[in-house]
């Protein structure tokens, strides 16, 4: 009871101080530019990566991508940015 009433706060407070979703959950957030770039943020690892499949873990599932030439440009602990040909991505949600 007392973690949901914390919940509750947290959420009147992050709105109050109009706190971005993405910022104040650990939920991904994923933008795709074209069909050569995706950013992804708030990820946990990399599960596989092949230049034509890549894998990544995020708090709520797994990331699919796949297409052709596909590069980790850049990667920090909070984002990561694809880029090649990307053809399709899906979602593999945890239960």
């Amino acid at each position: 009871m007392k973690e949901k009433r914390r919940r509750q706060k947290q959420t009147r407070l992050e709105r109050v101080l109009e706190i971005p979703k993405e910022i104040s959950s650990s939920e991904p957030k994923i933008t795709i530019i074209g069909f050569n770039e995706m950013l992804i943020e708030n990820y946990k690892g990399i599960l596989e990566y092949q230049e034509f499949y890549i894998r990544i873990s995020t708090h709520i599932g797994i990331l699919n991508i796949n297409g052709f030439n596909l590069n980790l440009t850049e990667m920090t602990s909070d984002d990561i940015l694809i880029t090649g040909k990307i053809e399709t991505v899906d979602f593999e949600e945890i239960q």
